[in-house]
């Protein structure tokens, strides 16, 4: 019996030996199949990311070119070359990655030639772009045929990632088959195989199955949108572990190139924001300067300073719109700032006003108020103003005038304001010179009166004035007495400095409205416009007494007393319209004054019955 048991004991100890070994081999070679299906399955998540990689990279270096044609942008471009590079290594890689299936690999071979054909429309047309024909890259872009690539590389790239996964899913289902293999192995084995094959198999369904369902979850997760889904934790091996971050990498690619993508068309929509604001801005600018040429034009053409004035009033509020104001300019003097024109309802309540009250002219630079308390106030201006803008006007490194503006310039109105004051500076310097220019042809450069031929200019333009309206004009003709000894005694200078004394007499008695001229010589003319021969008489008169009592000296030299003898004449109807008969008829009045004594005046008779 002992024999015999230990027979049998030897039996189930072969058994359980051939059992655990049978046991042993069955797990071997399940533990050996994993492995291979592991691997399998890290080789489809590398097919998989490689492909969505390409199709990723692609997508990028057409929106880099799209954006660099658009916007003409360089940062756009910069991309274009990197992603067609890692497109091209990744249709590549695929070429080789699917080497062991026949299928796939001629799926990856064509998804090649249509990755490498886009690629090189896209670089075609960035570099039609980067040599500044960008209507040749938009005409090409345009042309459709690179949506028709991407459309077939898309369609290819979802063919091989189909069968990818269908091949990756096989490869899943057949380890789980091992693992009920590998259970069943277990549950028929001996108590003690059992234990020890199911504590075996339990650690391995534990390394296994929670590694593989976290990976099965999360790509259920992103296959339902949700791009921020990864694979976190512990996977229990350096096979799962390769897998996970192999996914992982995948999964981020995948919410890169979507977000580059995102950011590609917020971009275009940005840029193509400020095309449209930069081609509204340009608009505008082009209208200002299209008003202010209009404007230019008309100031060069104006003679008088209420020509000049009318323009600024009409002009500036269509450059500055609901801003009401008031242009400044130096008088002779250069001591006041006067009003030259308003606009916009405002009215100037002072005559003028000091340069040292306005902080823009001290400055030499714009100055504004804001708000209340933002800087201080031009004492012109006044402490109750809160909100205005002096904008001095320069020319030459030399200030003409200022802007006074009711109101607040804002950002755009600053480019109308500094072109408009440009203008408006360049106008006021060219009409002083013009008017300096018509100063000296119309004045007597001794005596600073209006020379003859403005006296023959202004005597016709006053007859046919007279002719039609019928109102009085009266011409005085006057010399000065015995102008001849002052030359002769004291020198030509002498005779100079008597002609300079008498005629700022003649000009500061006459009234503004009355011309007076130098005739010729020692002779000078006074027009009266609209005043008959016995008011303008008593006006003589007085001017005849002023003279004699002054006392001409040059320096220190006393050339003693002058007197003048005056002819006074009044235009009628039937005289010629240039003046010729009054002034001899003024002339005769003149020389009879001279006969019966000089020191007086004679009135012509004519004149005397009118």
């Amino acid at each position: 019996m002992v024999g015999s048991l230990s027979h049998r004991i030897v039996l189930l100890c072969a058994a359980l030996a051939g059992l655990i070994v049978i046991l042993a081999g069955a797990l071997l070679t399940v533990t050996v199949q994993m492995h291979n299906d592991l691997g399998w399955l890290d080789h489809s998540s590398r097919v998989l990311r490689t492909a969505n990689h390409a199709l990723g990279s692609l997508r990028v270096a057409e929106s880099g070119q799209r954006g660099f044609t658009l916007t003409h942008n360089p940062d756009f471009a910069r991309a274009v070359g990197p992603a067609l590079a890692a497109a091209r290594r990744d249709s590549a890689e695929l070429v080789t990655l699917t080497t062991d299936n026949g299928e796939q690999n001629e799926r990856a071979r064509q998804l090649q030639v249509l990755v490498n054909g886009r690629a090189d429309t896209l670089e075609a047309t960035a570099n039609l772009a980067r040599r500044g024909a960008f209507d040749q890259a938009r005409a090409a872009t345009a042309a459709g045929r690179g949506l028709e690539l991407m459309q077939l590389v898309d369609a290819k790239v979802n063919d091989l990632l189909l069968d990818e996964r269908a091949l990756a899913g096989d490869r899943m289902a057949a380890g789980e088959q091992l693992l009920r293999v590998t259970r069943w192995l277990v549950i028929l084995g001996t108590p003690l195989t059992l234990l020890m094959l199911a504590l075996v198999a339990r650690s391995l369904i534990l390394r296994i199955r929670r590694p593989v369902g976290a990976m099965l979850a999360v790509m259920g997760d992103l296959g339902a949108g949700q791009r921020h889904a990864r694979i976190s934790g512990e996977m229990g091996s350096r096979e799962f572990e390769r897998l996970a971050s192999g996914y992982n990498a995948m999964a981020d690619e995948l919410q890169r190139a979507v977000a580059n993508q995102a950011e590609a068309a917020e971009n275009l929509r940005a840029a193509n924001a400020a095309l449209s604001h930069n081609a509204d801005t340009l608009r505008e600018r082009g209208e200002v300067i299209e008003i202010l040429g209009g404007m230019a034009h008309r100031m060069q053409a104006a003679r008088t300073d209420d020509e000049l004035a009318a323009i600024i009033r009409v002009f500036v509020p269509r450059v500055l719109p609901q801003i009401p104001g008031a242009l400044f300019v130096h008088n002779n003097s250069r001591n006041l700032l006067v009003p030259t024109a308003t606009w916009g309802g405002l009215e100037s309540e002072q005559a003028g006003f000091a340069p040292e009250e306005c902080w823009a002219l001290r400055r030499g630079q714009s100055h504004y108020v804001d708000e209340p308390g933002s800087d201080i106030v031009c004492p012109h201006v006044g402490a109750g103003a809160d909100h205005y803008h002096c904008e001095p006007l320069l020319a030459g490194g030399e200030v003409i005038g200022v802007l006074y503006l009711k109101g607040t310039i804002g950002t755009e109105s600053r480019f109308r304001l500094a072109v408009l004051s440009e203008n408006i500076a360049s106008a006021l310097v060219n009409h002083r010179l013009q008017r300096g220019l018509r100063e000296q042809t119309i004045r007597d450069p001794l005596t600073g009166l209006f020379n003859r031929r403005y006296l023959e200019e202004t005597l016709a333009l006053e007859m046919a004035r007279a002719s039609r309206s019928g109102a009085p004009l009266t011409v005085v003709m006057c010399d000065i007495d015995h102008f001849k000894r002052f030359n002769d005694e004291f020198g030509h200078d002498a005779g100079d400095q008597v002609l300079q004394t008498v005629a700022a007499e003649l000009r500061r008695r006459f009234r503004d409205g009355d011309v007076v001229c130098r005739f010729g010589g020692e002779e000078f003319v006074v027009i009266a416009p609209a005043t008959d021969a016995n008011v303008l008489s008593a006006r003589v008169e007085e001017v005849r007494q002023a003279i004699s009592l002054l006392t001409v000296r040059q320096g220190e030299r006393a050339l003693g007393s002058v007197t003048m003898s005056f002819g006074l004449a009044t235009w009628a109807p039937g005289m010629d319209r240039e003046g010729v008969a009054l002034l001899k008829a003024a002339d005769a009045a003149l020389y009879a004054a001279k006969r019966d004594g000089r020191n007086r005046l004679v009135i012509d008779p004519q004149a005397l019955a009118a």
